[in-house]
């Protein structure tokens, strides 16, 4: 049983279609059907029902299937063990970034991989946190820069920056008079968040002491499905203040679009970023490596740990 047959067999299972399985894996349709028909006389039982118009996975197959998963991911680890060994600062790095920190993020980190990291082939993911972490425990991605401690006692991380959160309100508004902002002074009514999911809509509520579902004029615009540009953008319209981490607050756009941005009274309220990565993660130099660019590349409105 070859690695190629496991991933023929997945292929099938995803795409429920054999055609579609022998193009993703660069297959002739026929060279496929013949090495899954093969495999189930190996093992004795039927992975698949067929006829002429539907593929369906029998409950064994879809077992069987876990477990060839299971088994790729393990060929892959024992791979990336190898190639860590000849050079860890080469080869693919799979980085995953939610959407509040790639954005901003990827600015300083791209040039400064380029010049220190050459051999490294960077792919980008941008998802959730919790996907990410998901992600991170598959094998689909090698590294995540996220802004919470991993949840999963199977990653580690190590701390990048502390990054203040600002609080962004339109120009005209009375608060915009104050060189310091009191949070507890922010109208909850007026506040604009992004959508569950976003650790940073959890965040804000800790740093303004409110409960969840608490916020948000019942009248004015929803913001469940937007971006945090998207959301800065309501806030130069007037609709509403907002807390934003400094790092987004780059370049002129922000006075330009008619917002004001103050800092809060008591210099507490921010994020932790950190770089989160599996346990037993093969490349821990390339880790502490891109720590350390990192570190080197952010801008001075945040405050490298390893710097």
């Amino acid at each position: 049983m070859k690695p190629r047959d496991l991933e023929y067999l997945i292929a099938v299972a995803e795409e429920l279609h054999f055609g579609r399985a022998a193009e993703r894996c660069n297959a002739s349709q026929p060279a496929l059907s013949g090495q899954l028909r093969k495999l189930e006389e190996r093992l004795g039982v039927t992975l698949f029902e067929r006829d002429k118009r539907n593929v369906r996975v029998t409950d064994i197959g879809a077992r069987i299937v876990a477990q060839a998963q299971l088994v790729l991911q393990q060929v892959a680890e024992m791979e990336a063990l190898a190639a860590a060994h000849r050079d860890p600062l080469a080869g693919r790095c799979r980085i995953g970034m939610p959407p509040t920190i790639g954005p901003y993020l990827t600015q300083y980190l791209l040039p400064a991989m380029k010049h220190y990291l050459p051999d490294v082939a960077l792919e980008l993911v941008e998802d959730f946190t919790d996907n990410l972490e998901t992600q991170l425990c598959a094998g689909d991605l090698d590294i995540a820069v996220l802004a919470t401690s991993p949840a999963r006692s199977n990653l580690s991380e190590v701390v990048l920056y502390k990054e203040p959160f600002w609080i962004a309100l339109p120009s005209g508004h009375p608060l915009a008079r104050d060189e310091v902002i009191d949070i507890a002074g922010i109208n909850p009514q007026e506040l604009l968040l992004l959508a569950d999911g976003h650790c940073l809509r959890d965040q804000i509520y800790a740093v303004c002491g409110l409960e969840k579902g608490v916020g948000g004029d019942p009248a004015g615009p929803r913001t469940q499905n937007t971006s945090l540009a998207t959301i800065l953008s309501l806030v130069g319209a007037g609709a509403g203040i907002t807390l934003v981490p400094a790092m987004s607050l780059s370049g002129t756009f922000v006075t330009d679009a008619g917002i004001a941005v103050r800092p809060e009274g008591t210099g507490k309220a921010g994020r932790t970023v950190r770089l989160t990565f599996r346990s037993g993660y093969p490349r821990v130099a390339l880790v502490e490596k891109l720590a350390d660019i990192i570190a080197s590349a952010v801008p001075n409105t945040v405050s490298p740990v390893r710097r």
